[in-house]
């Protein structure tokens, strides 16, 4: 909204200045015969004087009181609209489109008041010499009028600004984090492709990361072209990608090095131990001997098939580990690291094979010799849940109860078990964890109903 404001009474100071030097400078005589006509009314300039000159004074009080309200309208509505295009720019919730069209009112309504403003202005001169007193009356009332219709809405703007508090917070926010974040990302991404020449430079291909790093040149242009043309929002979702995906290659490449040393240091572990397990499944097949010698055969028949599954673990870790070393040789990492995973778990189940055989030696044996002493043991943990169960209580909860019971009772046949001309070692021993087994469930159901601790 725009108005054109002449500056008050040029003309008539100017004319003002004029008569009186005219008056300095005459001689008397002409002075004497200028005076009579001037005060008499008979020059070209009508002079009101008292009332009509306050009339006109009013008027033009009026009319700048009107043009304050008005430039202090107009910027308020600039600021305001500079606050609504910040939103705009972040922001297209329902929220912010009502805020969008709650200023197109407001400026319609600012629109109407203007026009009343600049129209009493244009069609009132309070310049005129001849200017009427009624005339300059009517145009302070339409100037008054006009300059209260625009400070009543220039304080509906300044409510409606107050309420986008909250809108143009956010969108402040967001726009603060914009630029810096836009510069991480590039940033980030100069680190990466660095740290990637560094590591070629050293002989290393890292292709892989090469590739992801070219996936994101496209982002980079989108990023270049600004919120401008992608929207705020989107170019910062755009930045964090760029910067989470641009920092992961950067350690990786950084970490490259470390990560060939470390594959070439478990590549001679894991033959190391392939070695050594060949070893000692060399030693399965004589403890198997010595198990069937001693025991029944229930103590050691599932353990018949281990010399084949070690041999046969053995044999296809170290067909893996070729597979691992050509894999680090050819600089394919990923598929290096997943092979002598492989590798490891090969030989560890084999491992548990291999000593399961010597364990189950070693723990006949200790049954055959003493078997009273994993009895007592397997007691003792019994009778430590049937007085937990009993803690606090006449009569324990039967379903802690009947499983207890349950258990002695399955003690006892595993004792009785042992009675005979060939005992059944192995089958004593799993009697037993399973009695202890079931004891501790007992216990923790307990604790968990008590509320985890024992009374």
């Amino acid at each position: 909204m725009t108005a054109t404001h002449t500056r008050p009474h040029a003309s008539a100071k100017a004319s003002a200045v004029r008569n009186v030097l005219t008056l300095v400078l005459l001689p008397v005589p002409l002075l004497v015969a200028v005076l009579p006509g001037t005060f008499a009314g008979g020059g070209t300039r009508r002079w009101f004087g008292g009332r009509g000159e306050g009339q006109r004074a009013e008027a033009q009080a009026a009319k700048d009181a009107a043009a304050a309200a008005f430039y202090e309208l107009d910027t308020a509505q600039r600021d305001l609209r500079i606050s609504i295009e910040t939103i705009t720019a972040v922001d297209s919730s329902p929220e912010a489109r009502r805020a969008v069209e709650g200023f197109a009112a407001l400026g319609r309504r600012i629109d109407e008041a203007s026009q009343r403003y600049i129209t009493a202005v244009d069609t009132h001169d309070l310049d005129r010499d001849d200017l009427e007193a009624s005339v300059a009356s009517q145009a302070r009332g339409e100037l008054n009028r006009a300059k209260d219709e625009l400070v009543r809405v220039k304080a509906d703007l300044d409510r409606f600004g107050e309420g986008l508090g909250p809108l143009l917070d956010k969108a402040e926010t967001q726009l603060a984090r914009l630029a810096p974040a836009v510069e991480r990302a590039r940033a980030a991404l100069l680190a990466a492709s660095n740290a990637l020449d560094s590591v070629r430079a050293s002989g290393m291909r890292a292709d892989d990361l090469a590739a992801r790093l070219a996936a994101l040149a496209p982002e980079l242009t989108k990023l270049n072209q600004g919120a401008g043309q992608h929207g705020v929002t989107g170019t910062l979702h755009r930045a964090d990608h760029v910067l989470r995906d641009a920092e992961a290659v950067r350690a990786e490449a950084e970490r490259l090095p470390e990560r060939a040393a470390e594959i070439d240091k478990r590549l001679v572990s894991l033959r190391t131990r392939a070695q050594a397990l060949t070893t000692r499944a060399g030693s399965v097949e004589p403890v198997l001997s010595e198990l069937r010698r001693r025991f029944s055969a229930a103590c050691w028949q599932d353990l018949q098939p281990v010399p084949e599954q070690a041999a046969l673990g053995v044999r296809q870790a170290e067909e893996k580990l070729k597979e691992a070393g050509a894999a680090r040789d050819e600089q394919r990492w990923a598929d290096a690291t997943a092979l002598l995973g492989t590798v490891r778990a090969l030989l560890n189940s084999t491992d548990e094979a291999v000593s399961a055989a010597g364990d189950r030696l070693q723990r006949l044996n200790a049954v055959a010799k003493d078997p009273q002493q994993e009895i007592e043991r397997t007691r003792f943990a019994v009778r430590d849940a049937q007085r937990l169960a009993m803690a606090g209580r006449n009569t324990p909860d039967p379903r802690h109860a009947r499983p207890l019971d349950d258990a002695v009772a399955r003690l006892g046949r595993a004792v009785t078990a042992l009675e005979g001309r060939h005992p059944d070692y192995w089958h004593f021993l799993t009697e037993t964890e399973a009695v202890r087994r079931t004891a501790a469930r007992v216990v923790e159901q307990i604790r968990e109903e008590r509320g985890g601790g024992a009374p």
